[in-house]
């Protein structure tokens, strides 16, 4: 009895086992089929995204190499044309310096005593301003007051276009008795003829005073000019009988009035020349340094721009790096699933787990 039992429980394990071969060899090919259609679809969404993505990369590449071509070209043009200004105003600069260096030539020698322009009595004001001044820098016979005839002989344009008025004086007869006391050796003519010429600069102080210094439009002085260096030099010394003060000092003081001699007003006019050459160059010297700080930022912006163009080549090149690594993985897990043996062990290994879980199922 117990025999005939064990060959029916033999002869059932046996039918149980060809049943669940035939249904694990139904599984296994429909499974195959499934991993085939899998895999298919699985190449079919790779290649999509790989043509997705090289047509992103090669469209940012194509945007940014355009973006860079347009940039650099923009720059060069920008650059060439400050260039170019930049050498126009170095140009205008060094003629400007050379300008300069000849009207310090020209102070040079003036202060050094040569008397260039003479010390003759008939020395011209109007010869002697235009010879050392152009003509944009001065005026001739200028009305300072609206309320009077008078006009100055001549007025220098500073800065801001105020007005130096400048005005001659020379009364002969009175020089003219200093130098006949000197030849008769009288003294007392002498002193008589410099005290009338010292009044006779008053007079013309006062007059200058009241008619051609006219602030803001003027400066708050002005120049008489003395045409002959021995009347500037009687000027210079003569001093108030009483006070002692120097009449060059009394015309400052009361009248705002200077006395200038051929060279001393030379010199000033020399002096203010070259005041005006060192502001034109000082102002090219600026536009010059505001050109080259133009260029030195496009540059920066250029080098700035050029960062972040490589920060973006450098992310597109990490997302390809990526794909690579994804799609390298992808294609190991493919060549697994198509590796027979692989198939086979793993369907050996399913097996064996259920006959060990069958006799626990029946004794169940």
């Amino acid at each position: 009895m117990d025999v005939i039992l064990l060959i029916i429980l033999v002869l059932i394990f046996g039918v149980a086992l060809a049943i669940l071969f035939i249904i694990l060899k139904s599984n296994q090919k429909k499974d195959e089929k499934k991993e085939a259609e899998e895999i298919a679809n699985l190449k079919s969404e790779i290649s999509s995204l790989k043509d997705t993505l090289n047509s992103t990369i090669n469209s940012s590449l194509g945007a940014m190499s355009t973006s860079f071509n347009n940039l650099s070209t923009g720059v060069t043009k920008d650059m060439t044309e400050a260039l170019t200004k930049v050498d126009e105003k170095v140009g205008n600069f060094n003629q400007q310096v050379q300008l300069l260096n000849q009207s310090q030539e020209g102070i040079t020698k003036i202060l050094a005593g040569v008397k260039k322009y003479g010390v003759l009595a008939e020395f011209s004001l109007d010869a002697l301003i235009k010879d050392l001044l152009p003509a944009s820098q001065f005026m001739t016979n200028v009305k300072m007051k609206e309320s009077t005839s008078e006009n100055v002989e001549f007025a220098i344009k500073l800065q801001g276009d105020v007005l130096v008025p400048v005005d001659s004086h020379f009364p002969v007869e009175k020089y003219k008795a200093i130098t006949d006391g000197y030849d008769a050796d009288d003294k007392k003519a002498v002193a008589d003829a410099k005290t009338k010429l010292a009044s006779a600069f008053k007079a013309k102080a006062k007059s200058v005073n009241e008619k051609y210094i006219v602030p803001p439009k003027t400066t708050d002085f002005a120049i008489v000019y003395a045409p002959t260096e021995s009347l500037y030099k009687e000027l210079t010394e003569y001093q108030d009988p009483s006070t002692k003060e120097l009449l060059t000092q009394e015309l400052m003081k009361k009248y705002k009035v200077v006395i200038c001699g051929p060279n001393t007003l030379s010199a000033y006019l020399q002096s203010l020349h070259m005041g005006f050459q060192s502001l034109k160059v000082q102002k090219g010297a600026t536009e010059i340094y505001n050109h080259l700080k133009t260029i030195s930022t496009r540059f920066a912006k250029h080098f700035d721009n050029i960062i972040s163009l490589r920060k973006k080549l450098e992310e597109a090149m990490t997302v390809v790096d990526k794909f690579g690594t994804d799609a390298r993985s992808i294609t190991r897990t493919l060549e697994n699933i198509k590796d027979p043996e692989q198939i086979e062990k793993a369907i050996k290994t399913e097996n064996v787990e259920r006959l060990e879980n069958h006799p626990k199922q029946l004794k169940n």
